[in-house]
């Protein structure tokens, strides 16, 4: 690892002053720590932002809610108005990690996450260096992108925290020396395209404060499903998170797992807008979505997984 500097921020401007181009906010560290040891990430500065303000679910006031960028995954799952007003969301907290490593991580921090792809941590390839190629296309890929991957990056999203808030239209705040802003989760995460290195909107050296979730979006009737090599403590082959409202007949569905970025699935949510909420409307719903995947040699099997995901979650919602 190389020699690095550590300041721990105080506020939020001295947090963004202190983040120049070698710099790298730290929160809970359970990625970034990681990525340091291995050489991929090599920051010259780490500015500590746990002691900044920004933890804590709050209110919003069109009902929804607002969560610093500190708050703990831990806590957030606890959340009891999580809990009771997107159950999706705790959910998804709860299958993404270790109970330690949820006690560390931070929400600001999950959202930037980098891949789990072994070539990306081993290997270079193009989100490390452009230009240098996807060895990932032509070596193993049986866990990697059936939906929007192109050849310059087959690797997936490995957040399942993301997947359920962007099926809850969850928009991101920032702080910048320019100012604040904001950024819906669904613009968030850029397509891979060939820029596979640029994994998110956000501003250079920008802070994220808290992410909110709109009132909206509240739906009591939630909830996410995911398939892991193993029981524990691994990344999602492929999830779902699904939101129904029966009285204004609404779906929600995001993807987990298929993709670069956490997948809002709209074709399917399109379908079930003008189709009865029953069992065979969620297989076709589910198949329309999947018409666009264009799957590896290796991973074909996610298409009919991910399909099979969106039909039992749905029908695990009716009533």
């Amino acid at each position: 690892m190389k020699e690095f500097a550590y300041e721990r921020a105080t506020d939020v401007r001295d947090a963004l002053i202190a983040a120049d181009g070698g710099a790298r906010y730290l929160g809970g560290g359970t990625n970034l720590v990681d990525l340091m040891k291995a050489g991929v990430e090599a920051p010259t500065r780490l500015v500590d932002v746990r002691q900044l303000p920004l933890a804590g679910v709050s209110e919003a006031p069109d009902g929804g809610l607002v969560i610093g960028a500190t708050t703990t995954n831990s806590d957030l799952a606890a959340h009891p108005e999580v809990r009771r007003r997107y159950p999706a969301l705790s959910q998804a907290v709860l299958a993404g990690a270790s109970g330690q490593l949820r006690n560390m991580a931070t929400v600001g921090g999950n959202l930037l996450q980098r891949t789990r792809c072994a070539y990306f941590t081993t290997q270079v390839c193009n989100k490390r260096v452009p230009g240098t190629g996807c060895p990932a296309i032509a070596g193993e890929h049986h866990n990697h992108a059936i939906l929007d991957w192109t050849r310059s990056c087959v690797a997936t999203h490995p957040s399942d925290m993301a997947v359920a808030m962007l099926a809850f239209d969850a928009v991101v705040r920032y702080e910048t020396l320019d100012g604040p802003g904001e950024i819906p989760l669904e613009e968030f995460y850029p397509p891979v395209g060939d820029t596979p290195h640029r994994e998110t909107a956000l501003p250079p050296g920008a802070l994220i404060t808290a992410v909110v979730l709109p009132g909206s979006a509240v739906s009591p009737r939630s909830r996410y499903r995911k398939v892991r090599e193993r029981a524990s403590y691994a990344f999602a082959t492929a999830s779902v998170a699904a939101g129904l409202d029966l009285h204004e007949g609404s779906v929600r569905i995001a993807l987990g797992g298929v993709a670069s970025r956490p997948w809002r699935a709209r074709t399917a949510e399109a379908f079930l807008l003008d189709a009865p909420l029953t069992a065979e409307a969620f297989r076709a719903a589910a198949d329309a979505e999947l018409a666009a995947a264009e799957p590896l040699p290796g991973n074909g099997y996610k298409v009919r997984l991910a399909g099979n995901l969106i039909e039992t979650v749905l029908k695990e919602l009716q009533p």
